[in-house]
């Protein structure tokens, strides 16, 4: 038996993991599928095949009640906000994604890398300079920007986004900061801390690699951006939810020096109401926003879907009749 698979992300420059999920799979293949398409079709689906990036869906309450025969929701991602959680165990549909998949996905190195570049684009203010230059303006003035080497560079969670970040920034000589309350054991060339407060009131750069929870949900809010300094660039890999924008955003009108570089965003299904992105439109300089493409190299993309589509077929050779 053939079991019905939906696919709603793009798998154009992975024909290799396309073909294979054709041989196991009877595909419906709709990568930029609407909420209301969805809605209409998802009953007759055994599986769906996703990703976060790029994506309208949210798997929540009120299309999973739809779901009827829907037995899997396998994301090539770490992430999970685009899936509730609670309501896709209250319908015992199984979840596959890549969160602890450690061997795969530790040969991705690609969001801590994009981190690293939102950092050199920041601090040297390439976005703004090339703007100039292409409306024929030739003037450095407006974008002196800061040496790495005389910054101390924050890194908000020491797992293994952090880590590669921390070991890309030591390379080039910055001074390394960790805050992660469980992590005992840090790179001894590393500064760390054991009190946030002290930690964000030390550091020029900070840089943020935390998984999403209930603990980190707004974890950047009033309280902390008043421990940082009023010149700080922020950047933000990790999630949109783990920031307060509000908060932020007040930060970012009181303290003219201050930046906030992210590929995340909360509710990136409806960035365009979004008000950091609102902010952004006309503050250029102060908010530099990437459409969440940290993990979106050839490379990572390939480690990741292979990685999850192998799961997706083993899971059902396992638990249902021999595809």
């Amino acid at each position: 038996k053939k079991y019905k698979l939906l696919i709603i992300t793009s798998l154009d420059d992975l024909k290799d993991i396309f073909s294979r999920l054709k041989s196991d799979f009877i595909i419906s293949y709709e990568k930029s599928i609407t909420l209301q398409k969805i809605n209409k079709i998802i009953h007759h689906y055994d599986a769906v095949f996703t990703n976060p990036n790029n994506s309208k869906i949210y798997f929540g309450k009120s299309l999973l009640k739809k779901a009827a025969k829907l037995k899997v929701i396998c994301t090539a991602s770490t992430g999970t906000t685009h899936i509730d959680l609670l309501e896709l165990k209250s319908k015992k549909i199984h979840l596959i994604s890549l969160k602890n998949k450690r061997k795969a996905i530790n040969q991705i190195t690609s969001t801590s890398e994009h981190a690293l570049a939102l950092t050199l684009s920041s601090l040297r203010n390439l976005n703004e300079s090339n703007q100039s230059v292409l409306k024929c303006q030739w003037n450095y003035e407006r974008f002196i920007g800061r040496q790495l080497n005389k910054l101390n560079f924050g890194v908000l969670g020491y797992g293994r986004l952090g880590k590669n970040y921390s070991r890309y920034i030591g390379a080039i000589g910055g001074k390394v900061h960790i805050y992660d309350p469980y992590k005992l054991n840090v790179n001894k060339n590393y500064t760390k801390h054991k009190s946030i407060k002290s930690f964000l009131k030390k550091i020029d750069v900070l840089s943020i690699h935390i998984h999403y929870s209930r603990e980190t949900n707004m974890l950047i809010n009033k309280k902390l951006l008043s421990y940082m300094k009023k010149n700080i660039l922020i950047v933000n890999t990790s999630r949109g939810e783990v920031v307060n924008e509000k908060d932020l955003l007040v930060f970012l009108r009181k303290n003219k020096e201050a930046k906030y570089s992210t590929d995340v965003l909360t509710d990136e299904i409806n960035f365009k109401n979004n008000i950091l992105y609102k902010y952004s439109i006309k503050n250029k300089n102060k908010i530099f926003i990437t459409p969440h493409i940290g993990g979106m190299t050839f490379d990572g993309r390939k480690i990741a879907y292979k990685k999850a589509s192998d799961d997706l077929i083993k899971y059902f050779k396992t638990n249902y009749d021999k595809i």
